[in-house]
């Protein structure tokens, strides 16, 4: 039983696979700065990860096989009004996390971003070289590269995903589905292109490559590339929900504060190397995303908070 110590748990990706994960052949214990979870089924830590002395002493106490870092200011808009706290969470904060890994040869897995790049060409390699747009991708790129300096070892994903979350509006999917059953109508970026996962199929491949023992940089998003409005048409279509209420624009109509880089397709052919296997499509997530629906999941996991 490979036991997971996984920060940012109160969040869209640490919960997630902290539930999918905790008592199937792992255990969890997770950790994030938010008041304790009422009914979590997993071991759950309430503490401050920039606190000095923090990560060591949770490595010593709980004794993890894996360090799994998911915590984040994940908000661009907010990471562009607070550009130092930014730092501190996403750059500084990894580094450290890292080392204190390497000091006590711990596998860590980082989860950074395929927000990197800055979207010009699109179809990014690992090697391919970043440029990082806004506040939020540039804290990113610098957690990497702070990860990296201090243990060579760890293992960096690249991720875009979407499922349920206890906020109830960590992902674009969550509103979509909230705006679209209530006959509310949305803008859908036409000129935003990313790779989507389903939570759940990345929580799958995170275990996989934990036991694999992979290290260094890989892209771990779906095989497929679509723009943000087809992606809130496939919602739609999955959901029977009326796709019509979707109104195609760019996102230079959105009047959002922080740049968005237009093409974020990734290769995945070096983590399809490794595994030796695809990794899970587009349509077979959706279904997965959709049946928790069905089963009341959203309202389950909002209950968690």
């Amino acid at each position: 039983m490979t036991h997971f110590l996984v920060t940012g748990v109160s969040g869209l990706l640490g919960l997630n696979f902290a539930l999918a994960v905790d008592g199937k052949k792992h255990q969890v214990t997770g950790v994030a700065n938010t008041a304790p979870m009422t009914w979590a089924t997993f071991k759950y830590v309430q503490a401050e990860l920039t606190e000095p002395g923090l990560v060591e002493r949770l490595i010593d106490t709980y004794h993890p096989d894996v360090f799994l870092h998911c915590a984040a200011l994940a908000n661009v808009d907010a990471c562009e009004t607070n550009p130092a706290l930014a730092g501190k969470i996403n750059a500084d904060l990894p580094g450290d996390i890292a080392a204190a890994c390497g000091r006590h040869s711990l596998p860590l897995i980082h989860i950074s971003t395929d927000a990197v790049f800055d979207g010009t060409k699109g179809d990014y390699r690992e090697e391919d070289e970043p440029h990082p747009l806004g506040v939020y991708a540039s804290t990113k790129l610098a957690g990497e590269q702070a990860v990296l300096a201090a243990n060579p070892q760890a293992l960096i994903a690249r991720v875009n995903f979407y499922g349920w979350s206890a906020a109830g509006n960590r992902s674009l999917a969550e509103n979509f589905v909230h705006q679209l059953e209530q006959g509310k109508s949305m803008m859908g970026f036409t000129d935003v292109w990313f790779c989507p996962m389903n939570v759940l199929d990345l929580s799958t491949l995170l275990v996989e490559m934990a036991e694999k023992g992979l290290s260094g940089i890989y892209h771990a998003v779906g095989p497929e590339a679509m723009s943000k409005y087809d992606f809130g048409i496939r919602i739609a279509n999955q959901f029977g929900f009326d796709p019509n209420l979707i109104h195609p624009v760019s996102v230079k109509e959105s009047g959002l504060k922080a740049a968005r880089s237009p093409k974020l397709s990734l290769r995945t052919d070096k983590l399809r190397h490794q595994l030796q296997h695809d990794l899970p499509d587009f349509s077979t997530g959706l279904k997965k995303f959709h049946d928790q629906y069905r089963r009341g999941y959203p309202q389950y996991i909002r209950s968690l908070a």
